[in-house]
């Protein structure tokens, strides 16, 4: 009688020799964002980072977020290599918002079956992030979870923790009506608003990843993956120099609901549509969606994905670095009296609804 061998990790779905072959090469990557605090290698159970010198009284800044439903067009047209800078770009935003520079970032992916080439290929976008700011890749989880993700598709996540000189934080509590609002374009969606422009994109016209979008010249997939921008190169010098009170980073909940994050108490922000060029993806959603403008100004970015807040002394200096980095940018309204919040010149053709 032949004996029954017994069963392996291998038989319920989890290959460990597909991990190592993964993690063989995620360890270059990870060497090529080495910085000098950097104290530890792949391998250890938890990442050691040495706290730079040269601030008076350092405080950490950190965020954790995802990739979100971005990923499932990733999966459709089979391209993983631009989610992973997607992911730092996001977390990067998110802390310079602060005044906050990176020093280090955490990823995790988890999938149902662990493809060696695709977990690589989006780890080796998230350390290409991390060295465009020079942030170290410190370390990581990759997870194999089978019969809990779908065939083919994967999650992505990353924490990230930066520094900041407590008197150089970013706060807007300096912020005061007659202060200019200074927005830098995005690249597209970013990473918000994926599901409402899937159901249109894909349900309501019924198009492919590789069909092109009617009126924009591009296909679905070259949209819908640009990548999600970093804002921190054209801005940190005058963050640094202390000539922006506030910055938002548009994102889920667009500018209605993104930008009184940041206002103090007896301060509004009145908006000037028109006054840059949204995007032509969000022309086809709205119509095609029959999406009332207001949802769409608290779902997208709507062609803006940064919101600097200057003093009106301030604003020309912004203008003027802006434009030696040939870096893009509009004067996009300004700060009044008022319950903070966000209203829209109705006259320039703002969205009604989307009043705060």
């Amino acid at each position: 009688m032949t004996e029954k061998r017994g069963l392996t990790y291998r038989d319920s779905g989890v290959d460990i020799d597909a991990q190592d072959v993964a993690l063989a090469r995620i360890k270059g990557f990870l060497k090529e964002t080495k910085t000098p605090e950097t104290l530890s290698d792949l391998g250890s159970f938890g990442g050691l980072f040495k706290v730079p010198g040269g601030y008076e009284e350092p405080v950490l800044v950190a965020s954790t977020d995802g990739v979100g439903t971005k990923l499932k067009v990733a999966f459709a047209a089979g391209i993983y290599d631009t989610v992973g800078r997607d992911l730092v770009n996001h977390c990067v935003n998110d802390i310079f918002v602060q005044g906050a520079r990176p020093l280090f970032f955490l990823d995790y992916v988890a999938t149902g079956r662990l493809d060696p080439h695709i977990i690589a290929t989006v780890v080796e976008g998230v350390a290409r992030g991390c060295k465009e700011h020079g942030c170290a890749l410190l370390g990581g989880e990759t997870a194999e979870m089978p019969d809990f993700y779908a065939v083919g598709e994967l999650d992505v996540a990353g924490t990230i923790v930066g520094i900041v000189d407590r008197k150089k934080i970013v706060d807007g509590k300096k912020i005061a009506p007659g202060d200019v609002l200074i927005g830098l374009p995005s690249a597209g969606l970013h990473t918000n608003g994926y599901s409402l422009a899937r159901r249109v994109l894909l349900e309501e016209m019924r198009l492919a990843v590789g069909d092109t979008i009617p009126g924009v010249g591009r296909t679905v997939a070259e949209v819908l993956l640009a990548e999600h921008r970093s804002y921190y190169a054209p801005l940190a010098k005058p963050v640094d120099e202390g000539i922006v009170k506030g910055l938002a980073h548009i994102t889920g909940g667009g500018i209605t609901d993104n930008l009184p994050r940041i206002l103090p108490e007896g301060t509004r922000a009145r908006i000037t549509p028109g006054s840059w060029p949204v995007l032509p993806v969000y022309d086809v959603i709205q119509r095609e969606g029959r999406v009332e403008e207001g949802e769409m100004y608290r779902v997208f970015n709507m062609g803006i994905g940064m919101i600097a807040v200057v003093a009106p002394e301030g604003a020309a200096r912004l203008r003027k670095h802006l434009d030696g980095m040939k870096e893009a940018h509009y004067t996009i309204g300004t700060i009044v009296k008022g319950k903070p919040g966000v209203e829209y010149d109705e006259a320039a053709g703002g969205p009604e609804a989307a009043r705060g």
